[in-house]
């Protein structure tokens, strides 16, 4: 059985830093092949994609919005994904949700796994 954990969400001040995390279960993140993507929803807006990474090469991709600011990072040994947020600002609120896929791609059908979520309040 697949589990995907968020953790690390909360309130921080515009311009603030902020890193969550992604701790899986019952899941390899090692592997050529194997992508995890971050994915947020604002109140009434659809999930956006926000960064993904694939494992083995350790590629990363990000749309412009968050570019310069996030980062994404793996730590095979603890199976955890790490974002870290940088220069947050007020739109950057939402909740944020870690999944995991064979294709790291922007839209969220090719992602097989999903965390529940994860708070994040910048104001």
């Amino acid at each position: 059985h697949v589990q995907l954990v968020e953790s690390g969400g909360g309130s921080v001040q515009v311009g603030g830093s902020l890193t969550i995390s992604c701790a899986a279960s019952g899941y390899t993140f090692s592997g050529r092949g194997n992508c995890m993507g971050w994915f947020r929803q604002a109140p009434g807006k659809r999930r956006e994609w926000v960064t993904s990474i694939y494992f083995g090469s350790g590629s990363t991709y990000a749309p412009d919005s968050v570019k310069g600011r996030f980062t994404i990072s793996e730590d095979n040994a603890k199976n955890t994904v790490y974002l870290q947020m940088n220069s947050l600002k007020a739109e950057d609120t939402a909740i944020y949700y870690c999944a995991a896929g064979g294709v790291c791609l922007s839209q969220p059908g090719p992602y097989h796994h999903w965390g529940q979520g994860t708070q994040v309040t910048v104001s």
